[in-house]
């Protein structure tokens, strides 16, 4: 499977040219990096005879999602250890754990101070105590194999480009863009998480120094939004068509756009952002936007 590459057209890109690389096109619900982080661990999972997928995520997690629709898809079991023992009594009141619930997902409630124990050796050997054999993605899905994967975002065409964009989570997208991307090309990340301890990570596995965090626009941090933020990513949509998550892609997209406007690309640049999926969390964000009694995300037209 493959991602279409389409224009942006804006009236202030007069002296750059922007591209957006439309991996959340690649499958309704296993989209964008998640397919492509998946990928490789499900082939090596069948290539252990594993039976059992483990994973953590939170209340409106994209790879929880995706973890129990591929697993339910390739014929394995899955297991979710989710963060937060109060959802244990909300699943029907969220969208993503409901969905992953229909596909088969069984749940491992946790408290958020256990949650911080997530990649300890002692804890995942309780829960192979408890649930038997499985194999195991860590939160998020990186790990060599899902990096692997994200090397293949890039393809011959993306030559042309000299910057690619992308939002980054735990670090294997971009990671793997790093991997893949030509000599002339400049990778630039948009953390969605506060702090810089993600620049070791990145550099254990990226296979040259062409990248630069910018971490100028998490509004916040992880999972924080506020009225601009909504506001800019209901008006790309007016404008575009292309539906943006408010967690990664939607941050990534107008850091780029800011950063265009006030002329950080040298003139001519052309730019490719990806777009790494996440739509389904839009419902999720909207109850929450709800709540806080925000704008909500104009999910009409999304097909989540």
């Amino acid at each position: 499977m493959q991602s279409i590459t389409q224009k942006i057209e804006f009236p202030f890109f007069s002296n750059v040219t922007l591209y957006i690389k439309r991996e959340d096109l690649i499958h309704p619900i296993v989209s964008g990096n998640k397919y492509r982080k998946l990928k490789y661990n499900l082939l090596q999972a069948k290539e252990e005879h594993q039976t059992q997928l483990l994973t953590f995520g939170g209340a409106f997690s994209n790879h929880i999602a995706a973890v129990a629709f591929a697993a339910q898809e390739n014929g394995f079991e899955s297991i979710g250890v989710i963060r937060g023992e109060e959802l244990r009594e909300k699943i029907d009141e969220n969208p993503t754990l409901r969905f992953a619930q229909n596909c088969g997902m069984k749940f491992e409630f946790v408290s958020r101070e256990v949650y911080r124990f997530k990649s300890e050796t002692e804890f995942l050997e309780k829960l192979k105590l408890k649930h038997g054999t499985f194999y195991y993605l860590p939160e998020g899905g990186t790990n060599s194999l899902a990096i692997k994967g994200c090397e293949e975002i890039l393809i011959e065409q993306d030559k042309m480009f000299d910057y690619i964009c992308c939002a980054v989570g735990t670090g294997g997208t971009i990671t793997g863009i790093i991997n893949s991307s030509q000599s002339h090309q400049k990778v630039l990340g948009f953390p969605a998480l506060k702090g810089d301890f993600l620049i070791n990570e990145i550099r254990n596995f990226a296979k040259n120094n062409r990248w630069e965090l910018i971490p100028d626009y998490n509004f916040g941090g992880y999972g924080k939004v506020d009225k601009e933020l909504i506001e800019f990513i209901n008006s790309f949509y007016e404008k575009s068509k292309i539906p943006l998550d408010p967690i990664y892609t939607g941050k990534m997209l107008f850091g780029v756009m800011d950063l265009i406007k006030n002329n950080y690309f040298p003139e001519g640049s052309k730019i490719l952002v990806v777009h790494t999926g996440g739509i389904q969390g839009v419902q999720g964000m909207n109850i929450k936007l709800k709540n806080k009694k925000l704008p909500l995300i104009n999910d009409e037209n999304y097909d989540v």
